[in-house]
């Protein structure tokens, strides 16, 4: 869904509006208009790649280059305590634009953003079984 359909697109070529801050030859940074904090950013590669696993090493690279930037950003202009990066690759990990793009979300002391998971010890079978599934086949 690249070109008129993207609305990432749309927005990289000036046809939708948007809060841009930050921008390169590879990237652009903008205000997602959803924020969970203030000062919710996302950073998106102008070249459309659909997800994580489409995307050119190169402007995965830029992308996280100008997250860090967007971070550092958030917290020396808007005095963010802590910064979470959030990609989401699939509709079963919540990605609702399919134009890759990382989340920069600036944390507060007291905000009410939490974990979608309550952290605790996994079975360690399970740990080692998976790890053992992912080596399988790597030289």
């Amino acid at each position: 869904m690249s070109g008129p359909d993207c609305i990432f697109c749309k927005i990289i070529a000036g046809e939708l509006p948007a809060q841009f801050v930050d921008e390169d030859e590879r990237t652009v940074t903008f205000m997602d208009i959803n924020p969970a904090t203030r000062g919710h950013m996302l950073v998106v590669p102008r070249r459309h790649s659909r997800d994580l696993l489409e995307i050119e090493r190169e402007d995965l690279e830029a992308v996280a280059v100008g997250a860090q930037r967007a971070a550092r950003l958030a917290h020396d202009r808007l005095a963010a305590d802590g910064i979470n990066l959030l990609n989401s690759r699939g509709q079963a990990a919540w990605q609702t634009v399919y134009h890759f793009h990382v989340h920069v979300i600036p944390r507060y002391e007291g905000d009410p953003l939490r974990l979608p998971w309550t952290p605790s010890p996994g079975n360690p079978d399970e740990i080692a079984a998976a790890a053992e599934q992912l080596r399988e086949g790597r030289p």
